[in-house]
């Protein structure tokens, strides 16, 4: 997969261009020589996005049972009581 670099300016001029670039890989939009943005195409955000899992869908999971979870409360610093 190759990616593609153009400035802040190209993309503003030939978006269209940077988007059939996108469908080869990713294309890195800079800023005055600074890396400003990263642009994918829909199909590579998905994938990307794909492997994120939510916590609870992690701790439903049947295995997040053997796992064990020592949670104490902190009593080093008591908290003030405001009334």
């Amino acid at each position: 997969m190759s990616h593609t670099t153009m400035t802040s300016r190209e993309f503003n001029h030939d978006a269209a261009a940077a988007k059939r670039a996108a469908k080869k890989g990713p294309v890195h939009i800079t800023n005055r020589g600074e890396l400003e943005a990263v642009l994918l195409s829909a199909e590579e955000y998905k994938k990307l996005n794909a492997k994120t899992q939510k916590i609870t869908d992690l701790l439903a999971y049947p295995a997040a049972a053997e796992v064990d979870f020592d949670i104490e409360r902190q009593t080093d610093f008591p908290r003030e009581v405001i009334f």
